[in-house]
């Protein structure tokens, strides 16, 4: 046995605060915190001031109290209404879901703390009425507003459904073609019609002013048919024999029968 072992030594540990690796990770985390608390917590991002232009009947106030609850977010402890956190897709989705009456929104970030919302709200080309409720309906076809029942606007009787405020009641086509039909029976024809009820299968009844009325089909030729009525009521049925009508047929071929009341087709 060796009575003169050489003894052990013990390497010293160097400190964690002269490691290179600790000091440029502490930089990049201080970096980071900085750049993060700039972005999302310091007040020159925070959004101060929301500017609403172009609506009429939607309440500025109303709107107001939306966005700001949808731009108030909370970052573990800390609330934050930064810029950058604002979804503005999502807050125009919102708005349209809670206000019917808009058609258009524009929501957008205004650098450094300010979004401005532009708002096109819907406008009445027709009216529908759905059971005993009557709405507005817009030239998309989606009802926005309920009303009572008013004069100089299209009226359109609708019993298949029930729609909600915000939703497509009728589609934009077959709303175009009954505004279409409305303007040429009552300019070019002289006679107005005083309701269109919507059926199945895109048929349309015309109930007229005079009392009497005339059947179209939406899927077939429209300007046909208008062209049969005006030759039907120009050469076979004067004005002063209207008041007795009952019906004209327009949606076969080339052919527009018609029925005084009480008596057989003609």
């Amino acid at each position: 046995m060796n009575k003169y072992r050489r003894p052990h030594r013990y390497k010293k540990k160097k400190s964690i605060f002269r490691s290179k690796a600790f000091w440029f990770s502490f930089f990049i985390i201080l970096i980071s915190s900085a750049i993060f608390y700039f972005i999302f917590l310091s007040p020159f991002f925070q959004i101060k001031e929301i500017r609403i232009s172009g609506n009429e009947k939607v309440s500025e106030g109303a709107l107001k109290e939306i966005i700001n609850e949808k731009i108030e977010k909370k970052i573990w402890f800390f609330s934050s209404k930064s810029i950058f956190l604002a979804d503005i897709g999502q807050i125009s989705r919102d708005l349209s879901r809670t206000f019917p009456l808009i058609g258009e929104i524009k929501v957008k970030r205004e650098f450094s703390n300010a979004l401005t919302v532009n708002i096109n709200e819907r406008k009445p080309v027709a009216l529908l009425i759905q059971g005993e409720k009557v709405f507005y309906l817009d030239k998309e076809g989606i009802i926005f507003e309920p009303v009572s029942l008013e004069e100089g606007l299209v009226k359109i009787l609708d019993k298949q459904k029930i729609n909600n405020l915000g939703e497509e009641a009728i589609s934009k086509e077959k709303l175009s073609q009954i505004l279409d039909i409305d303007s040429k029976l009552r300019l070019d024809l002289k006679v107005p019609v005083q309701q269109f009820e919507m059926e199945a299968d895109d048929k349309l009844n015309l109930v007229m002013d005079e009392g009497w009325q005339a059947f179209f089909d939406l899927q077939k030729d429209v300007n046909w048919q208008i062209i049969k009525l005006g030759a039907v009521l120009e050469e076979k049925i004067p004005p002063e024999k209207r008041k007795d009508l009952e019906y004209i047929e327009l949606r076969f071929g080339n052919f527009a029968p018609y029925k005084y009341k009480n008596q057989s087709i003609l």
